[in-house]
């Protein structure tokens, strides 16, 4: 089951990241601006945010199995269309519905593993969940930048359709719906509405925003900056953001294995909250400054800024109870790819008016933000 859903996650993590690896091709071949590049990559997340709440009531209702068979089938079927699309208009049209079906991966995926491990478990097997995220975008860097500033755009394009199909098989052979009670035996109070009993929700969807600004700024503009900044060659760049990636996987699953020996979702994501604002600073400053050293600084900060979200997943899914969690996982992501769809096209403009170095610093003041919000004392003991 975490295998598949696994899976299923890092592949729609693929085709919903991705076009930030065509950034390049597209200003270079295309002759779009960088801010009209970012709003190509944005298409795909925009498709995201309307639909996870759609998803997410869908799988209270009916189940996970049925969600990821029919959203990542028909991501496979329309991220096939975008290879077929010809100007920026039509690319964004397709990477926008098929991000709208990748979607489903979001809530279902993560329901099947809340449902299938004990508390004590959860949070090491959410965080290998989670890393499909940036794994997925590794994916992306080390294949659809090198097939873009190679082959074509279209020849990039068909990894991700490639990637949804495989795991659409893998979710078909393999995941079954998690057990919960009946919805005739549940107490009222797991059937109730977890928004109105206090803020909690609310405050881990405020400080995940925050922390989804950096997550995205580094993972949008370091294969632009190594390539235009450092002079570094599209393959080279998009090999090591792929490294990167990968340690950011790893991260997450360190920072789930961590959740769970501290009995606590909410300690650790303060604790990144200060890491990721404390990188951040330093990735500007030493960026700004013109250093070497910059991009060891950017290997770390693709590692902190991804390590939040498998702790806010996780805390959000087991405070909403499985007759909730679709819904709570969808709002979660929804204001999550809401931010993250400004991101490209906004830090991009950034990037034109002042440099790398001021947006790294202003990235940098999100997670400060962050840090008051993570309701560490309103955390339940985990059992």
């Amino acid at each position: 089951m975490l295998g598949a859903g696994t899976l299923a996650q890092g592949a729609a993590a693929v085709l919903i990241h991705g076009p930030a690896f065509l950034i390049p091709a597209l200003v270079q071949r295309e002759g779009l601006t960088l801010a009209q590049a970012g709003v190509v990559a944005a298409a795909p997340t925009v498709g995201v945010m309307l639909a996870l709440v759609a998803w997410g009531a869908l799988a209270d209702r009916r189940g996970e199995r049925l969600v990821l068979l029919l959203g990542v089938g028909a991501a496979t079927a329309l991220g096939a269309l975008a290879l077929l699309a010809r100007g920026p208009v039509a690319l964004s049209a397709a990477l926008f519905v098929a991000g709208a079906a990748a979607a489903c991966t979001n809530s279902a995926s993560g329901r099947v593993v809340v449902g299938w491990f004990p508390p004590h478990r959860r949070g090491l097997a959410m965080g290998i969940r989670q890393m499909a995220q940036p794994a997925g975008v590794g994916v992306a860097a080390v294949s659809m930048a090198v097939l873009a500033d190679r082959v074509s755009i279209a020849a990039a394009l068909l990894v991700p359709v490639v990637a949804c199909a495989v795991a659409w098989v893998a979710v078909a052979l393999v995941v079954l719906d998690p057990p919960r009670p009946e919805r005739t035996a549940a107490t009222a109070g797991s059937l109730g509405n977890p928004y109105r009993a206090d803020g909690y929700l609310a405050r881990i969807h405020a400080a995940s925003v925050l922390l989804v600004v950096p997550q995205f700024v580094v993972w949008t503009f370091a294969l632009v900056w190594l390539v235009q900044d450092r002079g570094w060659s599209p393959a080279a760049a998009g090999s090591l953001v792929a490294a990167t990636q990968v340690l950011g996987a790893l991260g997450r699953i360190g920072a789930g294995q961590l959740s769970d020996v501290v009995a606590s979702r909410m300690r650790p994501l303060r604790w990144v909250s200060v890491a990721g604002a404390v990188v951040m600073g330093v990735l500007a400053l030493t960026a700004g400054l013109d250093l070497g050293v910059s991009v060891l600084v950017l290997v770390l900060a693709a590692v902190v800024t991804v390590a939040p979200n498998g702790l806010a997943f996780t805390g959000v899914a087991e405070r909403a109870g499985p007759f909730w969690s679709g819904r709570a996982l969808g709002l979660q992501n929804t204001a999550q790819y809401a931010t993250a769809s400004a991101v490209p096209p906004l830090a991009g403009l950034a990037v034109t008016q002042g440099g790398f170095g001021l947006t790294f610093a202003l990235a940098a003041v999100f997670p400060m933000l962050a840090i008051a919000l993570v309701p560490v004392r309103q955390e339940q003991r985990l059992s």
